[in-house]
């Protein structure tokens, strides 16, 4: 089956004091009414660790996620359950992790037992139901220690504790760069892999107050100039290059993220996202909006101009909406 869904930020950043958010039914909901089948769940693994105590997580805030489970299970949408803040890293303030994912032996003890744990306990789940993405998006090579080899064996012990507990469970791991570099070198590991849509970043990322790496381009599309590139459609398929490599050797590939920030003009979003989907569509590609509501999402992004209807109690983007489905198979 081909996943078409969204990301939503239950579990996606924890605080002192701070509990995860309740599944929001209603969301769900629209997702099944529009035909939509993916939920992916980022979480930080904080909400259950104290004191980074890596090997004896407070199994009770797991109880959160058999939630969003039997949530997901209910109206027919594959649960993606990601670790978007890892035991010694996350793409967002890394400052804060106290180790390092890919030279101390202490996170990576904890990452492995965290995905054992977690395959034990959700042994027997159909793999339709549920996936473990494992680790969201993975720096550049040389940064933070990572190396290929070193990443790539680490997946590899994550992925053999996963199976030696649930030999059926579907995995997931997301490319390096931030989820933009393909590894060909696990394309043998029977896994599915991850890919990004966010270029050009002065498209999809034009304003983000947390970045200002948007600043190299314009958010004009087609035509943008960024990273050395003239963006359309074209640099697009060329961007993917290396993916549909990965994908010719017989390996799945899904988009996890993707997304245009509110600032973008309208006009702009539609073209860049008609262009990408449409890509996606061709190679058979499912993907993951970031996000389902937010600055990113279909619902109460606020982009000005946009065209936005009250649909199943939510203002909802109708023409990124029909966009989305149209990049469906079927």
């Amino acid at each position: 089956m081909t996943h078409y869904g969204f990301n939503v930020q239950w579990m996606v950043a924890w605080e002192p004091g701070r509990a995860p958010a309740a599944p929001d039914l209603r969301a769900l909901d629209f997702m099944a009414r529009h035909g939509f089948n993916f939920v992916r769940v980022p979480t930080d693994y904080r909400f259950w660790t104290a004191g980074h105590d890596y090997l004896h997580p407070d199994e009770r805030v797991f109880e959160h996620l058999d939630g969003y489970l039997r949530a997901c299970q209910e109206r027919g949408l594959h649960l993606s359950l990601n670790l978007h803040r890892a035991p010694g890293y996350c793409i967002n303030r890394n400052d804060l992790e106290i180790h390092n994912l890919w030279t101390d032996d202490i996170a990576q003890q904890g990452f492995v037992h965290l995905w054992q744990t977690l395959a034990v306990r959700y042994a027997g789940v159909p793999g339709r139901d549920l996936s473990f993405d494992l680790l969201n998006e993975p720096p550049d090579p040389g940064q933070y220690g990572l190396t290929r080899g070193g990443h790539a064996h680490l997946m590899r012990r994550a992925v053999a504790a996963v199976r030696a507990a649930d030999p059926a469970r579907a995995i997931v791991i997301d490319g390096l760069g931030g989820g933009h570099l393909a590894l060909p070198e696990l394309a043998d590991l029977g896994v599915t892999h991850s890919g990004r849509g966010y270029q050009p970043m002065s498209v999809s990322h034009w304003g983000a107050d947390w970045w200002d790496g948007w600043r190299a381009g314009d958010p004009h599309y087609p035509g943008t100039r960024y990273g050395g590139v003239t963006w359309d459609r074209e640099a697009l398929r060329d961007f993917y290059a290396p993916w549909r490599e990965v994908q010719a050797t017989g390996t799945p590939v899904h988009i996890g993220e993707f997304g245009c920030y509110r600032d973008t003009p309208d006009a702009d979003a539609r073209r860049w996202f008609g262009d990408l989907l449409g890509l996606y569509r061709e190679f058979g590609w499912g993907y993951a909006l970031w996000e389902f509501q937010g600055p990113f999402g279909i619902v109460g992004h606020g982009r000005p101009g946009a065209h936005v209807e009250r649909q199943g109690g939510y203002d909802v983007d109708v023409a990124l909406l029909d966009l989305l489905k149209g990049a469906r198979d079927g």
